[in-house]
């Protein structure tokens, strides 16, 4: 059988048959996309994703400190109440098996610590705010 699927404004051919699958053609939609072809009965289902935390509401007044990336809160540095320095170290943030400090943009008082060690975070979900 031969089923075309349109991704992200490009339309793919793919002929499938009992064991395999073949790419037979790409090509670029101008105009609104088409209804998506329903997957065949052998595709692998997708995995769902994991619950993010929900977000926090920001105190009016204060900095927020945005995750730049989705990914999971190895360690949060500061309290409330604590007095920091524009570059110190707030949280530590694993995306993609990687460990992303996240400093603060300006000196103040940490005002919220929105976030906890383990939680789940979207991009620019606010971690800390700064007053």
């Amino acid at each position: 059988m031969i089923y075309k699927v349109t991704i992200n404004d490009k339309v793919y051919e793919v002929e499938v048959e009992k064991g395999k699958a073949n790419l037979l053609r790409t090509t670029a939609v101008e105009a609104a996309p088409a209804p998506v072809a329903a997957a065949p009965a052998a595709a692998a289902p997708a995995a769902a994703p994991a619950p993010a935390a929900p977000q926090a509401s920001v105190k009016a007044g204060t900095t927020p400190v945005n995750s730049p990336m989705p990914g999971t809160i190895l360690d949060v540095k500061v309290a409330v109440g604590q007095a920091v320095k524009e570059g110190d170290l707030l949280v530590i943030l694993e995306a993609m098996k990687m460990e992303n400090e996240i400093y603060a943009p300006c000196a103040g008082t940490v005002a919220q610590v929105l976030t906890s060690k383990g939680a789940t975070v979207d991009t620019g979900a606010p971690l800390v705010t700064i007053s």
